[in-house]
């Protein structure tokens, strides 16, 4: 588990497909290398993933078929820079939200509105995640908990402050590229348990409803 709080910023030192799966060795800042063991979870933008190799200073991991279709880990490059962060330990500080580091599908920056130093991005999402983003409600995008501020059918903002802007990625986001969106798991709960309860009741109406038919 994350809380999307990104500890550093990592650069991309190799990419090596592996069939429909590739090889990503990430290159994490000199002081946070050494701590992160072989088999750990290290969410890379917002991505849960393994590492399987630790050596000359980078991590490797890697991304399935799965993973590179539902993410926007398939569209990385050598030297493009990653958030990062490691799985909260149980005795961690929980500052964000509850983040699984499981992508739910990939946003597009729709649009980028600057006061200052202070950054307001509009994403826009699939429809069909709409009931999962609310207003005040939190979402990972690209692995940093943030705060959602408005909410239409299919875009949704954020205010940034200069801090997110300066340790994150989102400074280097231009309008058209892609984002890892992961919505608040407690709403993806309450969502199924809505759904179940209506699938419950319609099933309870249609048993009890009057049978027609001639009686004997």
């Amino acid at each position: 588990m994350f809380t999307g709080l990104i500890e550093a910023r990592g650069e991309v030192a190799v990419i090596e497909p592996e069939g429909s799966a590739v090889r990503i060795a990430v290159r994490p800042p000199a002081d946070l290398y050494p701590q992160a063991s072989l088999g750990e979870s290290i969410a890379i933008n917002g991505c849960c993933l393994t590492v399987v190799s630790r050596e000359a200073g980078r991590w490797t991991f890697e991304a399935g078929a799965e993973t590179l279709s539902k993410t926007n880990l398939g569209k990385l490059q050598i030297g493009e820079v990653v958030n990062l962060e490691r799985a909260l330990a149980a005795d961690g500080r929980f500052g964000g939200h509850i983040v699984q580091g499981h992508v739910d599908a990939v946003a597009t920056v729709d649009e980028i509105s600057r006061d200052g130093e202070w950054v307001t991005m509009w994403f826009r999402f699939p429809t069909s995640m709409a009931a999962q983003i609310v207003p005040k409600g939190s979402v990972a995008v690209d692995g940093i908990s943030l705060t959602v501020v408005d909410v239409d059918a299919e875009r949704f903002s954020v205010a940034l402050i200069p801090h997110t802007l300066d340790v994150t990625t989102l400074s280097q986001r231009d309008i058209g590229d892609t984002v890892n969106l992961e919505t608040d798991i407690l709403g993806k709960y309450v969502a199924r348990l809505v759904a179940l309860d209506s699938v419950s009741k319609d099933t309870v109406s249609g048993d009890a409803s009057p049978q027609t038919g001639d009686r004997q």
